[in-house]
This record gives structure tokens, sequence and C-alpha cells, in this order.
């Protein structure tokens, strides 16, 4: 078994509570053990991270460039190994772990290329206003356990890129590919530069509070997000905070079931719905919704529920065993209250956490597979008449990161996607992430934005230089 150790002012370092089990949730067999911190062990991450930023915050733009490249190398040559901790610790199938590693690769190479302007608000005969963007400190981050690899990347690149360092803290539950890529990027980075600390007693929450980390950088739940808050305020720490999301998707009479059912289907299943921005509710007017409802069991029924690691495999177990339980507790409040079960409905036999791909008929808004967000293998679909009604559906929700309208008219569908009360609304797709758009939500679902130029700036404070000629 692979002994797994957090990385501390560029050493190994074990972990001074001992160590933790990390399961396979295809198998529930130990996986590996991974190093409990103690609050002195993320001190210490904290003070090497800041020893380090005393000088990395005056790299230049060419070696901050250089030094994501090298880091985009070094995940490269290691992407096999990489994709099958995912696999192992996550629980996604292969192909789709190999996707994670692979964009992990384009998301820093693009990240590296990113600029920080400095913007000439006056330049006249007598005086020069500059606005130049400066890092801000030490970054703590903190990851969920859905994307492990992809999300730490999203985190520590733009980062180190604007001239931070960064103490990383990952998931309990799928901690081991941040720490293997910590490690990697140790081997061509400066000391202190990224640290990594893991454990569940009390880290999360010294990061929240730590007096030396002047930003977080958070993806996962409401209610953490907002503890978070709570606790970032005593030094007034800077936040981005991508929160919990309840996605729906409009389907306008003029779609054509056939030609978009893969698509919603993927959008909404993507790493067995364990997605934030996934689809989640999907409105379908009544002229096409028997017709969508086939269509989208036809495309459950051919998806191979099974160990990740297995030829073939299209679709793995959901995460951890609490998960499960909440989204079999919500089929069953859905079924009780007179929903069809088009296809799937309950938890498979035998070891891990496998729930089929399962489409949800005949409910509304009220029901809580509607109101709360599954995040798992379940799309609920519900009918609507007019679409003005579909749109107030929609947006009567307190949380808000995407949304989409499908329709064979995609100018249409544009103008209704710009009244969806959302961060991203895609037209004819859902859930796709890119490099260069700024990606965040509105209400519930947080604030601050992540990629590209905006993300950059996320992690900077601006100054202003007045110069008198």
């Amino acid at each position: 078994m692979k002994e797994f150790a957090m990385f501390i002012d560029g050493k190994r370092v074990a972990g001074a509570n001992g160590a933790f089990a990390v399961l396979n949730p295809a198998t529930e067999e130990v996986v590996a053990q991974c190093p409990q911190a103690s609050v002195a062990q993320l001190d210490e991450a904290v003070a090497a991270a800041q020893a380090c930023y005393e000088t990395w915050q005056y790299s230049s733009d060419a070696d901050r460039k250089a030094l994501l490249h090298k880091i985009a190398d070094k995940i490269e040559e290691n992407a096999a190994e990489l994709a099958q901790i995912v696999v192992e610790e996550q629980g996604k199938p292969m192909f789709l772990a190999q996707m994670e590693v692979g964009g992990a690769i384009a998301w820093t190479r693009a990240t590296a290329e990113l600029e920080l302007p400095v913007d000439v608000l006056e330049d006249s005969e007598n005086k020069r206003v500059e606005v130049h963007r400066k890092p801000l400190g030490v970054v703590g981050s903190i990851t969920p356990w859905n994307w492990p690899l992809m999300i730490a990347v999203w985190h520590i690149m733009p980062a180190i890129r604007s001239g931070n360092t960064v103490v990383s803290k990952p998931s309990g539950l799928t901690p081991l590919n941040t720490l293997r890529l910590v490690e990697l990027i140790n081997d061509v980075a400066p000391a202190g530069l990224v640290n990594s600390v893991t454990g569940e007693s009390g880290i999360g929450s010294g990061i929240t509070k730590h007096p030396g980390i002047r930003k977080i950088v958070f993806t996962g739940s409401t209610p953490t997000g907002q503890t978070i808050m709570r606790g970032a305020a005593d030094n007034l720490k800077r936040l981005t905070l991508e929160l919990g999301g309840n996605d729906a998707g409009i389907v306008l009479p003029d779609a054509d079931p056939s030609a978009i059912a893969e698509g919603v289907f993927q959008t909404a299943f993507l790493n067995m719905g364990q997605t934030c921005a996934a689809l989640k509710r999907l409105y379908v007017h009544d002229t096409i919704y028997e017709e969508m409802c086939e269509k989208l069991a036809d495309v459950a029924a051919q998806q191979r529920v099974g160990n990740g690691l297995e030829e073939g495999v299209t679709f793995g177990p959901v995460q951890n065993k609490e998960q499960l339980e909440l989204v079999s507790e919500l089929v069953e409040d859905a079924r009780a209250n007179g929903a069809r079960i088009l296809c799937g409905g309950q938890p498979m036999e035998g070891n891990g956490y496998f729930y089929p791909p399962t489409i949800v008929a005949d409910v509304t808004n009220g029901s809580r597979i509607v109101d709360e967000e599954q995040f798992g293998p379940v799309l609920p679909v519900i009918r609507y008449s007019d679409v003005e009604e579909a749109l107030r559906l929609a947006n009567a929700s307190d949380v808000g990161l995407g949304g989409s309208v499908w329709s064979s008219d995609p100018a249409k569908a544009a103008q209704l996607a710009q009244r969806l009360e959302c961060g991203t609304a895609w037209v004819n797709g859902h859930a796709e992430l890119l490099p260069y758009a700024p990606f965040g939500g509105c209400k519930m679902s947080g604030f601050g934005v992540e990629f590209g130029q905006e993300g950059l700036l996320e992690y900077t404070s601006a100054q202003v230089i007045n110069i008198n000629k």
C-alpha cells in the first residue's frame, strides 16, 4: 500500500495525530492511510508559506509562468498514476478520471498564460496614475471530494501565478490525489510555496480562523461556506466561495428530445451527478414531456454501472455512504408522494455505494427531490405548460450557480437564458466550464469568480501608484 505524506516547507511530513483510512467507494476497502495533521502542523505550514511569500511576491511574471508550465509537465509525466488514484479514492470511471487529469494539465497551462495588467488611469504632462495588482499573502485552499485533482488545480494555480503562497487542505474522503499533486509541485517549486495539511480534527476551522492566512478559496456546501465566512471575519480574509447549486434546465416546446437527450443526460449525470454545476432539475414542456422522459430513461439504460477500474464501465458509485443515504432518502420521499420512477430508484446490492442512474417523473416544486440539491445520480423531470411559469419555477430557489435552456432556436433560448438567476447560463448545454470564462454563483451559491483574468484578480488587491512628475 502506497504511503502518502503531507508537504510542509518542501519536506515530507507524517501526521502528528497519526493516520486515518481512505476508502474505495466501489469496494469499501481501504485504499491507503492518510496523515492526520495537528493544529501545530497547520501553524508550521502557514509559517512556511509566509516565509516563502517574502520572496515569491517579488518573483517575475516570467518565473511564475515558467513554474506553472513545469508543474503541468510533472502532472503530465505522472498522469497514469494520478488517474488511478482518482478512481480508487473518488470512484469515477477511468475514462472520466483521465479527463480530470487532462483537464488539470490544460488548466495549469492556461493559467500560466494569464496576465496581470497595469491599468494607466492618467498619463499627462504633470501626473501619471497607475493601478497595479499585488498578491495578498498566504492563501488557504479547502477542496471537496467530487473532483479532487481538478479543483485543487483550480485553487492552487491562480494563487501562485499571482504571487501568493498556498496551504492546501483536501477533503478527508479524497485526500490522496491532492497530496500527490502537492508532492509533484514541490519537485519543481521553492520550499514553502505550496504546502498540504490533511485531517478533519480542527484543521478546516483552523484555516478559516488563522491570522496568517489572508484569503480562503473554498468549494463545497453552503452551510460550510457560511461557517467559513464567519470565521474569516476576524482578520477580514478575502473569500472566494463556490457553494451549492441546484441547477435548472428548461426544455422549450420546439426542442427535439431525440437530439438533446444524450446531452441532457450527460450534463445531469456528470460524475454520477456529483458536480456542483450539473443539471439537477429539468423543466419540460407538456407537448414533449413523455417523449423526453422516455429518451432519458433509454440513455440511462445504456450505462454500465460498476467499479471504475473495470473495462467498459461508464457509471461509478456514489462517493460516500452518507451521500448514498441522502440520494436514497430523496427518491423514497418522491416515490411515497406519487412520483413515477422511470429507471433505477434503489441502491444496488453488494459492496460499494452503487446507485443506478435514476429518472423521476411527475414531481413538482415543493417536492424534496426538486427543492434540495441531490448531488447524486438522480434527475427529477417537471412538467410545465407556459414558458413564463417554467422560468418562475427555475428561479424559485435560494441558490443560483448555473442554468440552461434547450431549444432548436438558440437566439430565442439565449434571450430566456439571460433571465435565469444564476452565474452561468448555457444554451443547448450545461456544466461546461472553460479556463478563460469566469465561473461563480449568485444568491446562496456564493460569491467571487474563478477562471480567466477575472478569476486571477480575485487573488490580488489593487494598489494605486500616483506619480507627480
